[in-house]
């Protein structure tokens, strides 16, 4: 589930936060770092989608990425269906990149093959969103030569973002792979069950948990804000400052609407007012 924070924040998957389509290499990078920034995609969404393929047993997903992470490291020559992880292997050597953050992602999608409930808060945020998003910002960043300094602040945006995705696809994360990012206290406190995912709209005890993981995304958010003004890199800078704004926007969608009764997403409108804002925050 690495697709929130992958295309957003140039976040490595198909899909940023608003559920909109980004093309791989956002026009705001720099052009020399487009292509590694685009082999870093199709690395995580390759790995990503065994992760997330319904059809797949627990043991083979592992599998598949154990060969990915052999590949990754070098322990393994590259052959068919291991292309992508040997290309970022060589992306990474040429710009000086650590292996540690594309592996982080393989541990994160292999936790999803087994790991499938998250009983508090601290436990999804620091056991999964830390392994499945904060890497994407913090290869960004390293790619970018930017100071590590500005990690936590990346992690806070990319970590917010992976949260949001989880309520955008809250009812269908449950229904196809028996899987449930809300933390189970606050489930429990509310007097609710993942059964009630299957519901056609919120019940009230998970519209307030919904709204607790609200809260505690908009908590992430503070720290978030920080990170354009931490950035050397302007055209970084110009990305991160639209990404903040789509997850503050996607917040408050979904705090006033159902992402069970409705697919929860920006609109066209939407998404260009924040890219608009955003990279005007930074340019002038």
């Amino acid at each position: 589930m690495a697709e929130a924070t992958t295309t957003a924040y140039e976040s490595a998957a198909s899909k940023d936060a608003s559920g909109e389509n980004f093309p791989v290499g956002s026009f705001l990078l720099p052009k020399r770092l487009r292509p590694h920034v685009a082999v870093f995609y199709a690395f995580a969404r390759a790995a990503d989608d065994i992760g997330d393929d319904p059809h797949l047993p627990a043991d083979e997903k592992i599998r598949r990425l154990d060969a990915f992470e052999d590949v990754l490291l070098g322990r393994r020559e590259p052959e068919p269906g291991l292309e992508k992880p040997w290309r970022i292997r060589q992306s990474l050597i040429q710009c000086g990149v650590t292996t540690d953050h594309c592996r982080d992602l393989l541990h994160a999608f292999k936790r999803d093959a087994t790991y499938l409930r998250y009983k508090d808060w601290n436990d999804l945020r620091f056991g999964y969103c830390r392994l499945s998003a904060s890497p994407v910002g913090r290869y960004l960043l390293d790619l970018h030569g930017e100071d590590r300094a500005g990690w936590p602040a990346s992690d806070a945006l990319c970590d917010a973002l992976q949260v949001l995705n989880h309520l955008q696809d809250c009812q269908k994360d449950y229904r196809d792979l028996d899987r449930v990012y809300l933390p189970q206290d606050w489930m429990q406190a509310n007097g609710v069950t993942v059964a009630d995912l299957n519901r056609p709209a919120l019940a009230p005890g998970m519209r307030r948990v919904i709204d607790l993981c609200l809260d505690a995304t908009a908590g992430l958010m503070v720290e978030a804000r920080r990170l354009p003004g931490l950035l050397k890199s302007k055209h970084l800078a110009m990305e991160s400052a639209v990404i903040v704004r789509i997850a503050d926007k996607l917040t408050g969608e979904l705090r006033r609407r159902d992402p069970i009764a409705t697919r929860v997403q920006l609109s066209k409108p939407q998404f260009l007012g924040c890219a608009l804002r955003g990279i005007a925050s930074v340019w002038f």
